[in-house]
Protein backbone atom coordinates (compact mmCIF):
# COMPACT_ATOMS: atom_id res chain seq x y z
CA UNK A 1 0.00 0.00 0.00
CA UNK A 2 1.44 3.52 -0.97
CA UNK A 3 0.65 7.01 -0.08
CA UNK A 4 -1.47 7.21 -3.71
CA UNK A 5 -3.58 4.44 -2.50
CA UNK A 6 -3.67 5.96 0.81
CA UNK A 7 -5.20 9.32 -0.55
CA UNK A 8 -7.93 7.38 -2.98
CA UNK A 9 -8.93 5.21 -0.05
CA UNK A 10 -9.53 8.33 1.99
CA UNK A 11 -11.64 10.27 -1.03
CA UNK A 12 -13.53 7.62 -0.91
CA UNK A 13 -14.45 7.24 3.01
CA UNK A 14 -14.97 10.92 3.66
CA UNK A 15 -17.38 10.79 0.51
CA UNK A 16 -18.96 8.18 1.32
CA UNK A 17 -19.11 7.59 4.75
CA UNK A 18 -22.00 10.25 5.67
CA UNK A 19 -23.80 9.98 2.51
CA UNK A 20 -26.50 7.25 2.14
CA UNK A 21 -24.79 5.07 0.01
CA UNK A 22 -22.37 2.42 1.90
CA UNK A 23 -18.85 2.93 2.36
CA UNK A 24 -18.21 -0.30 2.89
CA UNK A 25 -19.50 -1.46 -0.65
CA UNK A 26 -17.23 1.63 -2.04
CA UNK A 27 -14.06 0.57 -0.16
CA UNK A 28 -14.58 -3.20 -1.47
CA UNK A 29 -14.55 -2.06 -5.05
CA UNK A 30 -11.98 0.75 -4.32
CA UNK A 31 -9.25 -1.25 -2.81
CA UNK A 32 -9.68 -4.47 -5.18
CA UNK A 33 -10.13 -2.43 -8.04
CA UNK A 34 -6.25 -0.89 -6.86
CA UNK A 35 -5.09 -4.49 -5.88
CA UNK A 36 -4.73 -3.86 -2.19
CA UNK A 37 -7.98 -5.41 -0.79
CA UNK A 38 -5.76 -8.56 0.64
CA UNK A 39 -2.91 -6.62 2.10
CA UNK A 40 -2.86 -7.11 6.15
CA UNK A 41 -2.91 -3.26 6.45
CA UNK A 42 -5.48 -2.67 4.73
CA UNK A 43 -7.62 -4.09 7.03
CA UNK A 44 -6.75 -1.43 9.86
CA UNK A 45 -6.50 1.36 7.88
CA UNK A 46 -9.71 1.35 6.66
CA UNK A 47 -10.81 1.75 9.72
CA UNK A 48 -8.98 3.98 11.82
CA UNK A 49 -9.64 6.65 8.57
CA UNK A 50 -13.21 7.16 9.86
CA UNK A 51 -11.21 9.25 12.83
CA UNK A 52 -10.58 11.94 10.29
CA UNK A 53 -14.12 11.93 9.15
CA UNK A 54 -15.92 11.77 12.48
CA UNK A 55 -13.33 14.97 13.24
CA UNK A 56 -15.18 16.54 10.49
CA UNK A 57 -18.32 16.15 12.42
CA UNK A 58 -17.06 17.85 15.39
CA UNK A 59 -15.36 20.82 13.70
CA UNK A 60 -18.73 21.53 11.52
CA UNK A 61 -20.76 21.18 14.28
CA UNK A 62 -19.09 22.09 17.14
CA UNK A 63 -21.67 24.35 18.46
CA UNK A 64 -23.61 21.69 19.42
CA UNK A 65 -21.22 19.66 20.95
CA UNK A 66 -21.49 22.45 23.92
CA UNK A 67 -24.89 22.02 24.26
CA UNK A 68 -26.87 20.80 27.58
CA UNK A 69 -26.24 16.99 28.87
CA UNK A 70 -29.43 16.25 27.31
CA UNK A 71 -27.75 15.71 23.93
CA UNK A 72 -25.49 13.62 25.13
CA UNK A 73 -27.85 11.41 26.75
CA UNK A 74 -30.00 11.92 23.09
CA UNK A 75 -26.39 10.22 21.50
CA UNK A 76 -25.60 7.55 24.42
CA UNK A 77 -29.25 6.19 24.13
CA UNK A 78 -28.80 5.54 20.05
CA UNK A 79 -25.12 4.32 20.28
CA UNK A 80 -26.00 1.76 23.23
CA UNK A 81 -27.98 -0.86 21.03
CA UNK A 82 -25.35 -1.07 18.03
CA UNK A 83 -22.24 -1.28 20.42
CA UNK A 84 -24.38 -4.26 22.28
CA UNK A 85 -25.01 -6.05 19.39
CA UNK A 86 -21.56 -5.53 18.17
CA UNK A 87 -20.26 -7.14 21.05
CA UNK A 88 -22.67 -9.83 21.42
CA UNK A 89 -22.99 -10.83 17.63
CA UNK A 90 -19.27 -9.76 16.21
CA UNK A 91 -18.21 -12.83 14.49
CA UNK A 92 -21.87 -13.52 12.78
CA UNK A 93 -21.39 -9.88 11.79
CA UNK A 94 -17.83 -10.97 9.93
CA UNK A 95 -19.06 -13.79 8.69
CA UNK A 96 -21.84 -11.51 6.94
CA UNK A 97 -18.62 -9.01 5.58
CA UNK A 98 -17.15 -12.25 3.69
CA UNK A 99 -20.21 -12.81 1.74
CA UNK A 100 -19.81 -10.22 -1.09
CA UNK A 101 -23.62 -11.02 -2.41
CA UNK A 102 -24.99 -9.70 1.03
CA UNK A 103 -23.00 -6.38 0.07
CA UNK A 104 -24.29 -5.99 -3.32
CA UNK A 105 -28.16 -7.30 -2.18
CA UNK A 106 -28.53 -4.63 0.88
CA UNK A 107 -26.78 -1.73 -1.56
CA UNK A 108 -29.51 -2.89 -4.26
CA UNK A 109 -32.65 -2.96 -1.47
CA UNK A 110 -31.87 -0.01 0.01
CA UNK A 111 -31.45 1.74 -2.66
CA UNK A 112 -35.60 0.34 -3.75
CA UNK A 113 -36.51 1.88 -0.68
CA UNK A 114 -34.96 5.56 -1.38
CA UNK A 115 -36.70 5.50 -4.45
CA UNK A 116 -40.22 5.48 -2.55
CA UNK A 117 -39.19 7.18 0.90
CA UNK A 118 -39.28 10.70 -0.44
CA UNK A 119 -43.36 10.35 -1.70
CA UNK A 120 -43.54 8.14 1.62
CA UNK A 121 -42.68 10.88 3.85
CA UNK A 122 -43.70 13.44 2.03
CA UNK A 123 -47.56 12.55 3.01
CA UNK A 124 -46.58 12.71 6.34
CA UNK A 125 -46.10 15.46 8.80
CA UNK A 126 -42.83 18.12 7.19
CA UNK A 127 -42.22 20.59 10.07
CA UNK A 128 -39.16 22.10 10.41
CA UNK A 129 -37.60 19.91 13.47
CA UNK A 130 -34.45 19.78 15.84
CA UNK A 131 -32.77 17.75 17.50
CA UNK A 132 -34.22 18.86 20.92
CA UNK A 133 -37.43 17.27 19.67
CA UNK A 134 -35.75 14.36 19.83
CA UNK A 135 -36.78 12.06 23.23
CA UNK A 136 -34.91 9.41 24.77
CA UNK A 137 -37.32 6.97 23.21
CA UNK A 138 -37.26 8.05 19.71
CA UNK A 139 -32.73 8.23 20.06
CA UNK A 140 -33.43 4.49 20.91
CA UNK A 141 -35.75 3.79 17.98
CA UNK A 142 -33.20 5.48 16.07
CA UNK A 143 -30.27 3.47 17.72
CA UNK A 144 -32.19 -0.04 16.93
CA UNK A 145 -32.04 0.92 13.17
CA UNK A 146 -28.28 1.78 13.51
CA UNK A 147 -28.06 -2.12 14.44
CA UNK A 148 -29.98 -3.00 10.88
CA UNK A 149 -26.86 -1.18 9.88
CA UNK A 150 -24.16 -3.59 10.62
CA UNK A 151 -25.50 -5.58 7.55
CA UNK A 152 -22.95 -4.87 5.33
CA UNK A 153 -23.91 -2.88 2.50
CA UNK A 154 -27.28 -1.24 4.41
CA UNK A 155 -25.38 2.10 5.19
CA UNK A 156 -25.07 3.23 8.93
CA UNK A 157 -25.77 6.94 7.76
CA UNK A 158 -28.58 5.41 5.66
CA UNK A 159 -29.98 3.23 8.23
CA UNK A 160 -30.11 6.01 11.08
CA UNK A 161 -31.85 8.65 8.21
CA UNK A 162 -34.96 6.39 7.72
CA UNK A 163 -34.85 6.18 11.39
CA UNK A 164 -34.69 9.54 11.95
CA UNK A 165 -37.64 10.10 9.46
CA UNK A 166 -39.62 7.34 10.95
CA UNK A 167 -39.64 9.16 13.92
CA UNK A 168 -41.29 12.13 12.38
CA UNK A 169 -37.76 14.32 12.00
CA UNK A 170 -37.54 16.49 8.80
CA UNK A 171 -34.69 15.10 6.26
CA UNK A 172 -32.38 17.74 7.79
CA UNK A 173 -32.46 16.57 11.33
CA UNK A 174 -32.69 13.02 10.33
CA UNK A 175 -29.13 13.49 8.93
CA UNK A 176 -27.69 15.73 11.54
CA UNK A 177 -28.75 13.27 13.97
CA UNK A 178 -27.00 10.56 12.08
CA UNK A 179 -23.88 12.38 11.59
CA UNK A 180 -24.02 13.54 15.95
CA UNK A 181 -24.32 9.52 16.72
CA UNK A 182 -21.03 8.71 13.78
CA UNK A 183 -19.41 10.22 16.82
CA UNK A 184 -19.13 8.02 19.48
CA UNK A 185 -20.05 4.97 16.90
CA UNK A 186 -17.03 5.08 15.20
CA UNK A 187 -14.93 6.46 17.53
CA UNK A 188 -15.45 3.08 19.41
CA UNK A 189 -15.38 0.89 15.99
CA UNK A 190 -11.97 2.53 15.46
CA UNK A 191 -10.55 1.94 18.86
CA UNK A 192 -11.69 -1.91 18.83
CA UNK A 193 -10.37 -2.56 15.46
CA UNK A 194 -6.64 -0.59 17.20
CA UNK A 195 -7.17 -2.97 20.15
CA UNK A 196 -7.73 -6.35 17.77
CA UNK A 197 -4.87 -5.20 15.61
CA UNK A 198 -2.51 -4.98 18.83
CA UNK A 199 -3.52 -7.88 20.80
CA UNK A 200 -3.10 -9.93 16.95
CA UNK A 201 0.70 -8.65 17.29
CA UNK A 202 0.48 -5.90 15.06
CA UNK A 203 2.43 -2.75 15.15
CA UNK A 204 2.77 0.18 12.88
CA UNK A 205 5.99 1.33 10.89
CA UNK A 206 7.01 4.93 10.28
CA UNK A 207 5.21 4.25 6.72
CA UNK A 208 1.98 3.07 7.70
CA UNK A 209 2.03 6.26 10.59
CA UNK A 210 2.55 8.58 7.30
CA UNK A 211 -0.31 6.54 5.76
CA UNK A 212 -2.45 6.56 8.70
CA UNK A 213 -1.80 10.38 8.93
CA UNK A 214 -2.60 11.06 5.33
CA UNK A 215 -5.80 8.95 5.15
CA UNK A 216 -7.07 10.72 8.11
CA UNK A 217 -6.47 14.27 6.50
CA UNK A 218 -7.69 13.45 3.52
CA UNK A 219 -11.15 11.99 4.74
CA UNK A 220 -11.66 15.39 7.01
CA UNK A 221 -11.49 17.76 4.26
CA UNK A 222 -13.28 15.31 2.02
CA UNK A 223 -15.88 14.81 4.69
CA UNK A 224 -16.09 18.65 5.50
CA UNK A 225 -17.04 19.20 2.24
CA UNK A 226 -19.31 15.87 1.33
CA UNK A 227 -21.21 16.82 4.94
CA UNK A 228 -22.16 20.13 3.70
CA UNK A 229 -23.04 19.56 0.12
CA UNK A 230 -25.62 16.65 1.19
CA UNK A 231 -27.57 18.76 3.82
CA UNK A 232 -27.68 21.30 0.78
CA UNK A 233 -28.83 18.59 -1.42
CA UNK A 234 -31.04 16.98 0.86
CA UNK A 235 -33.12 19.97 1.85
CA UNK A 236 -33.94 20.67 -1.87
CA UNK A 237 -33.82 17.51 -3.66
CA UNK A 238 -34.30 14.38 -1.50
CA UNK A 239 -32.96 10.94 -1.53
CA UNK A 240 -33.77 9.50 -4.67
CA UNK A 241 -30.45 10.09 -6.49
CA UNK A 242 -28.99 7.76 -3.81
CA UNK A 243 -31.64 5.33 -4.73
CA UNK A 244 -30.75 5.11 -7.95
CA UNK A 245 -26.73 5.47 -6.79
CA UNK A 246 -26.96 2.06 -4.71
CA UNK A 247 -28.86 0.26 -7.37
CA UNK A 248 -26.15 0.67 -9.71
CA UNK A 249 -23.61 0.13 -7.45
CA UNK A 250 -24.89 -2.81 -5.73
CA UNK A 251 -25.16 -4.08 -9.34
CA UNK A 252 -21.78 -3.17 -10.19
CA UNK A 253 -20.24 -5.72 -7.25
CA UNK A 254 -22.79 -8.31 -8.90
CA UNK A 255 -21.35 -7.89 -12.31
CA UNK A 256 -18.02 -8.50 -10.65
CA UNK A 257 -18.74 -10.94 -8.35
CA UNK A 258 -20.17 -13.01 -11.16
CA UNK A 259 -17.28 -12.55 -13.28
CA UNK A 260 -15.02 -14.23 -10.51
CA UNK A 261 -13.47 -10.37 -10.23
CA UNK A 262 -13.55 -11.11 -6.20
CA UNK A 263 -11.78 -14.35 -5.82
CA UNK A 264 -8.73 -14.36 -3.97
CA UNK A 265 -9.77 -11.24 -2.28
CA UNK A 266 -10.19 -11.14 1.67
CA UNK A 267 -13.42 -9.41 1.64
CA UNK A 268 -14.06 -10.08 5.13
CA UNK A 269 -10.81 -7.73 5.77
CA UNK A 270 -13.90 -5.01 5.69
Amino acid sequence: MNLLHAIILGIIEGLTEFLPVSSTGHIIIGSTVMGIASHPFVKVFTVAIQFGTILSVVVLYWRRFFQNFQFYLRLLVAFMPAAVFGLLFKKYIDALLENIVVVAVALIAGGVVFLFIDDYFRRRSRRNTSTDDISLSKALRIGLFQVVSMVPGVSRSAATIIGGLTQGLSPKTAAEFSFFLAVPTMFAATCKSLWDYSKEGGSFSQHDLILLAVGNVVGFVVAMIAIRAFIGYLTKHGFKVFGYYRIIVGTIILLLWMTGYFEGVDVGSF
